[in-house]
């Protein structure tokens, strides 16, 4: 039945211009809006929907990730444009940076929140 739809994934955010700002300004990626609500354009060609939600809970997980070749690099990069990464106790370094590749745990990987609370991540593939 939805074999050939295009679907997409969305989440919400309590701010629509801040998250603009963020996900346009900051994190680079082409942003449209209409209608009061967002259309990240991702470079995979996927596109997802951030809509505005008046009593917005920040999600509990992550809703998007990022793949970058080099972790290190993009933490500092992101880090210097006032993202703050997770620190999570016995799980992530100093800098932010779950070294799971050195435990052959999976990918690398950094977690820092949207404007909203929501949790984003950068995994090094």
């Amino acid at each position: 039945m939805f074999a050939d739809t295009k679907a997409f994934s969305g989440f919400s955010v309590n701010d629509i211009p801040a998250a603009q700002t963020f996900y346009a300004g900051t994190l680079g990626l082409r942003v449209t809006e209409s209608q009061g609500m967002l259309t990240l354009h991702l470079g995979s060609g996927a596109e997802v929907f951030v809509y505005p939600k008046p009593n917005h809970v920040p999600a509990e997980y992550t809703v998007l990730n990022f793949p970058v070749a080099d972790i290190d690099a993009a933490v500092t990069e992101l880090s210097a444009l006032g993202v703050r990464f997770e620190r999570y106790a016995g799980m992530t370094d100093e800098r932010g940076i779950a070294r799971g590749s050195e435990a052959g745990q999976g990918p690398d990987i950094a977690w820092f929140a949207d404007p909203a609370g929501n949790i984003l991540s950068v995994l090094e593939i």
